[in-house]
């Protein structure tokens, strides 16, 4: 069982034994979350929805992040994931929310923003949304997606762990 599939295993368990469920919104990753839950017999039990909102007109229409917030920070910043985390927990019946959205590569980086820097937002019922920040090194698509996976489930794991209502 590869690290992913373990870490997706603890995060199932983790909201199974708590009775909440997790929307995810995700750009970058493409729906990668969602299927490394959905791999788990039992998914049905703690995954709520997945949005996937590649593009800026998809993130402001199925999760409400504020064109204005796209125009003044990217769909690449904290803002952005922020704002797709609490639009994806308000579009859905879930407790938790996770968000991805960063520059996958090989291209579209750009000195400020470089390929590998991935932003992941997380919202929770009642408490304010948080956004951090990933650098991938190396430029590989797969490695940048893979790695994103991973990280936005040890934020689940550790915020159901944590900050779960």
């Amino acid at each position: 069982m590869s690290d992913t599939e373990m870490l997706a295993v603890k995060v199932l368990e983790a909201l199974r034994q708590r009775g909440l469920r997790l929307a995810t919104a995700e750009s970058c990753t493409g729906g990668m979350i969602s299927a490394a839950i959905t791999d788990l017999a039992g998914a049905s039990d703690v995954l709520e929805r997945g949005f996937v909102t590649y593009s800026n007109a998809a993130k402001a229409e199925m999760l409400g992040v504020p064109p204005e917030t796209i125009s003044a920070h990217g769909a690449v910043s904290a803002e952005t994931a922020r704002a797709m985390a609490a639009g994806a927990l308000a579009h859905s019946h879930a407790d938790i929310a996770v968000s991805v959205t960063g520059v996958a590569g090989p291209g579209g980086g750009t000195a400020e923003k470089p390929v590998g820097l991935v932003w992941f937002g997380l919202a929770v019922k009642d408490k304010e949304p948080r956004a951090e920040n990933r650098r991938f090194l190396g430029g590989e698509r797969a490695i940048v997606r893979r790695d994103s996976v991973a990280t936005a489930l040890e934020l689940v794991l550790r915020t159901v762990q944590v900050d779960a209502p």
